[in-house]
């Protein structure tokens, strides 16, 4: 039997390869649910992630997982409208004549723009098209660094700058230009008269996360239980034979148990790897808070909107301006997001309600026509590591699928410090490292 440690979209995702190919598998998932970043809430209507998703039209393995388990025909194509809130005015950037109304940035400012998005180097005069291929050439190079000589200040202060300070704060300056890169190709599918096209499920990533549940098998998952140990046995340390031999699960209830194994697939953050194998990562994690807010009437024009001026939030991202409210019984969802470097940073100290009261302020400061009346319901959540932080060197901290090499034959990683979340974290991201993990069992 393969033990998998974590119940999120890889560990499902390798536990469905496995099973596959005909090996026996037990998932063991420390939360109540399965579906990691993908956990839902109830509403009025369809379920809904606790933190915002989409899929972009490059995330393909995905696409072909929800083939195989019959539920690609739920997976709908629509667009996700984009804004830029500066001085008090929510300017919509979807469209050229949007982008070419944009006050904040010169004509010239609007071509470098352009020409990165379109991933051409017009340095000195003369189109390149192939200098953004290899991104990891860009591997050690700040993204400040990069944009100021890829693009223009006005370019940098006026447009990249704000995100860069909402999205990794006072880290920006250790960020990597291959993030950016890699963001870029990752998002690079547009509608040119419309927007950006973007995925969603009918029904939401529940639908997904459930068909992967069934192909697995229900009785091979077990939620409320945490692996707390791996016994190795007279193979450690030598990479020719497996080591693992069996791993101890601790449920809520306080009862524990233990499985005989032939390998491990850690699907989880690198603080389990370590603290099951002593395999320490230098990776760094962002952590973040998100609520959804409920409301009667919606609040923006637009599905997301990121945020230049001063707010107490990163970014606003009005999920029923993308997914009709229907489907939520006529509920208006709104996240409200913001990253936090440090968790002694004060967003993260606040309490739900404080956090909820701070939020709720900060819209009303940016739109002054919000009722608050209208809100029905505030839900936070809140993860300690939800993404790496992509700083230069980041491909010399990816743990590896199998760590035979370093002496844990059988042990195998499928978390979000893999190489297949690099550079850019997703759900497509998820489900590869979860089958690369897999594959090295097989």
């Amino acid at each position: 039997m393969i033990g998998i440690v974590g119940g999120g979209l890889a560990g499902l995702a390798a536990a469905h390869r496995l099973r596959e190919a005909g090996r026996e598998v037990r998932v063991f998932e420390a939360s109540e649910s399965v579906g990691g970043l993908a956990a839902t809430y109830e509403t009025a209507g369809d379920r809904i992630e606790a933190y915002y998703h989409h899929l972009s039209k490059s995330e393909e393995t995905i696409v072909e997982l929800a083939a195989e388990l019959g539920v690609d025909d739920r997976i709908e194509w629509r667009i996700g409208e984009n804004a830029y809130y500066v001085d008090g005015v929510a300017h919509p950037l979807d469209t050229p004549w949007e982008i070419a109304a944009y006050p904040h940035l010169s004509v010239y400012d609007k071509f470098r723009l352009a020409a990165l998005t379109l991933e051409v180097d017009v340095r000195g005069g003369r189109p390149r098209f192939d200098t953004y291929d290899d991104i990891e050439a860009f591997e050690d190079v700040p993204v400040t660094e990069f944009l100021l000589e890829h693009t223009t200040r006005g370019v940098y202060e006026y447009f990249f700058e704000p995100l860069l300070d909402a999205k990794f704060g006072d880290r920006k300056d250790d960020v990597s230009a291959a993030w950016l890169l890699g963001r870029i190709k990752f998002r690079g599918e547009r509608d040119l008269l419309r927007g950006e096209v973007l995925g969603y499920l009918d029904g939401g990533f529940a639908v997904l996360v459930e068909a992967l549940v069934e192909a697995v098998g229900r009785e091979r998952i077990d939620t409320g239980t945490a692996v707390t140990d791996l016994s190795f046995g007279p193979g450690e340390g030598r990479a020719s034979e497996p080591a693992v031999e069996s791993l101890t699960a601790g449920h809520r209830n306080g009862e524990t148990e233990t499985h005989d194994v032939d390998g491990v697939v850690v699907a989880a953050m690198p603080d389990v790897l370590e603290s099951l194998t002593g395999y320490a990562c230098d990776i760094d994690f962002q952590g973040s808070v998100c609520a959804l807010v409920s409301m009667r009437e919606p609040l923006l024009d637009t599905y997301w909107l990121n945020i230049a001026d001063d707010a107490p939030f990163g970014a606003l991202i009005e999920h029923t301006n993308f997914v009709p409210p229907a489907r939520y019984g006529g509920e208006h969802l709104l996240y409200v997001a913001s990253y936090v470097q440090d968790l002694d940073e004060e967003l993260w100290q606040r309490d739900d309600e404080a956090v909820e009261e701070l939020w709720l302020e900060g819209i009303e400061a940016l739109f002054p026509e919000f009722d608050r009346d209208a809100v029905t319901d505030v839900r936070v959540s809140r993860n300690p590591k939800t993404a790496p932080v992509y700083e230069r060197g980041y491909l010399d901290m990816v743990v590896p699928y199998d760590l035979a090499s370093a002496g844990l034959s059988g042990v195998y990683y499928a978390g979000m410090a893999s190489r297949a979340q690099y550079p850019e974290r997703s759900l497509d991201g998820a489900i590869e490292a979860g089958y690369a993990a897999a594959d090295r069992v097989l």
